[in-house]
């Protein structure tokens, strides 16, 4: 079944797209949630001449897309994590933790933006973040353990003996 998707829809396509799809996912979910029309003939008549009239629009978004991506140029996320001893995580880092990182960061990206797999092992991963159908950005996750073993302190060495010895010279 051809339809015309009303919105972004994760794994499937972009607003404004002719994809095709089961009936039944068409039929029961799509299309009675508005996310989709049936791609009739004069739907895809409908399609191509709004698409002709906002094409001022689209070009918009993609500058204004562009421009969000920048901010991620050079970012990294790190993530701290509580460690079991083999290394694996308790739990695991998913987009919404990486989400909630770059707002420390001061970068507000909504989660469903965030394409990752969940991390369950400490180290070096990529995250994607989708900002336009043509505007796509790798970005650096780096999970470290949170429970990490702390390098033993220096001694202190006191420092009494030579006060003493500073007075007894004063005097």
């Amino acid at each position: 079944m051809e339809i015309i998707l009303k919105e972004d829809i994760i794994g499937l396509g972009y607003k404004n797209d002719i994809v095709e799809v089961k009936s039944g996912y068409g039929r029961n979910y799509l299309i009675p949630q508005g996310k989709a029309v049936i791609a009739s003939p004069s739907a895809k008549k409908v399609l191509a001449e709004n698409l002709k009239q906002q094409a001022h629009k689209i070009a918009a978004l993609l500058a204004a897309a562009q421009k969000e991506a920048e901010a991620l140029n050079g970012v990294t996320v790190t993530v701290e994590s509580k460690v079991s001893a083999t290394g694996v995580l308790y739990g695991s880092v998913n987009a919404a933790q990486v989400a909630a990182e770059l707002s420390k960061k001061g970068i507000e990206i909504d989660r469903k933006r965030i394409i990752m797999k969940d991390i369950k092992t400490v180290g070096e991963f990529v995250a994607t973040v989708i900002f336009h159908k043509e505007v796509k950005v790798e970005l650096p996750v780096i999970v470290v353990a949170e429970n990490a073993p702390v390098a033993p302190a220096a001694p202190v060495v006191e420092e009494a003996p030579a006060a003493e010895a500073e007075t007894a010279v004063a005097e």
